[in-house]
């Protein structure tokens, strides 16, 4: 199998996961999990992290006042009991984009939980670690793995080559945070393995820098032009924090 057959596949797993595959593609990710023990790790992972969300999640149904206001702005009856009804077949009339776009507007006041972009991208660290799998390009060499993502993200993540600091470049691998593809390159401190998550946001003026730790793991965020980097590893919050610096200040 190609090497970006596989990445194409890989891609699919988590849809697989949430039910939102066709058919066929459902068919070619399961006839792929049977050969591939990297992608079934992933598969098993996410399913456990799925079930965990679900056992540990508290769901709330919109108050009334909710109700009413989006009954007023999209124009038709919002179901009563969440789940019995499509919300496909509410919005329908009214248009998918202008119905969310109601929505968000209702919702601001709500802004997206930074922090729980940093559980996301260590999740997926240590989903790499487990699975083994922790480069889809392998390469010291950052005129290699900065081509490679071409074609396979919507944007062109930076890549810096740290060897003559302390932290040599060893590849990267696309990895997906928000359902949505982002780079993770992938960095060596000794024994220790960085992963750079390379994340495009709208609002990267307005995201707060990040220095978190969970589990023993250390991670720090910064946002720079249109991306915010999510830097993530077992590393003391001082070396990690040396990285940070060194990637900042590398042209």
């Amino acid at each position: 199998m190609s090497d970006d057959r596989h990445q194409e596949l890989r891609l699919l797993v988590q849809a697989d996961c949430d039910g939102e595959l066709a058919p066929r593609d459902a068919a070619a990710v399961a006839a792929h999990l049977e050969d591939c023990t990297d992608c079934r790790a992933l598969h098993r992972n996410l399913l456990a992290t799925k079930e965990s969300v679900r056992a540990n999640a508290s769901y709330h149904e919109a108050p009334d006042g909710f109700r009413r206001r989006m009954e007023t702005l999209i124009g038709a009856k919002a179901p009563k009991q969440p789940g019995h009804r499509r919300w496909g077949a509410w919005i329908g009339s009214f248009g998918v984009g202008a119905a969310l776009a109601a929505m968000l507007l209702l919702l601001i006041g709500a802004p997206r939980n930074d922090s729980a972009t940093g559980q996301t991208v260590l999740d997926g660290h240590l989903r790499a670690l487990q699975s083994g799998h922790l480069y889809d390009v392998a390469s010291s060499d950052q005129h290699t793995v900065k081509p490679w993502f071409d074609g396979r993200l919507d944007f062109a993540p930076q890549v810096k080559d740290l060897a003559a600091q302390g932290f040599p470049l060893k590849g990267g691998r696309v990895d997906i945070v928000d359902g949505r593809a982002v780079a993770a390159l992938v960095y060596n401190r000794a024994k220790h393995v960085i992963d750079l998550y390379v994340v495009p946001t709208r609002n990267a003026d307005e995201a707060r820098p990040h220095e978190l730790m969970r589990n023993g793991y250390n991670i720090i965020s910064w946002p720079h032009g249109e991306v915010v980097y999510w830097a993530v590893s077992d590393l003391n919050q001082r070396e990690l924090g040396e990285f940070v610096r060194h990637w900042q200040a590398a042209p």
